[in-house]
């Protein structure tokens, strides 16, 4: 079992920046690889960032290059997004997504079924 638990959201003015943090405990040695995703209301769940764990690759979603950097401190168990030029379309819950897998992919780190263990998610709200 793991248990992750996002920190950070909030509201913010278009043009801001915030950053969510997410902690993983329980078998978290198990994991190979996280995930950022996002759901706005009436959308689908899509993948916002993804990185290895081990070596550092990191995977974004074209809406998000420039803007946000993911990124991981394994000795704490805990893996960042940093969001910088906020804008009301990131306006979301974003969630954190542990994946058992090694493999690391765009094709598989976009897919929400490749995740084992999901966080309970953090609004955030983007103001214009």
């Amino acid at each position: 079992q793991v248990q992750l638990v996002e920190f950070g959201g909030g509201l913010v003015q278009a043009g801001g920046s915030l950053r969510l943090s997410c902690a993983a405990s329980g078998q978290a040695f198990s994991i190979r690889n996280m995930g950022w995703f996002r759901q706005a209301p009436g959308k689908e769940r899509e993948v916002v960032a993804a990185i290895r764990l081990s070596f550092g690759n990191t995977y974004y979603a074209d809406s998000v290059k420039d803007r946000f950097t993911i990124s991981r401190d394994n000795s704490k168990m805990l893996v960042y997004l940093q969001m910088n030029s906020l804008k009301p379309e990131d306006t979301a819950v974003y969630y954190c997504a542990a994946d058992f897998n090694p493999g690391f992919t765009p094709a598989r780190v976009v897919m929400i079924t490749e995740y084992d263990y999901w966080g309970q998610g953090t609004q955030v709200t983007v103001s214009s």
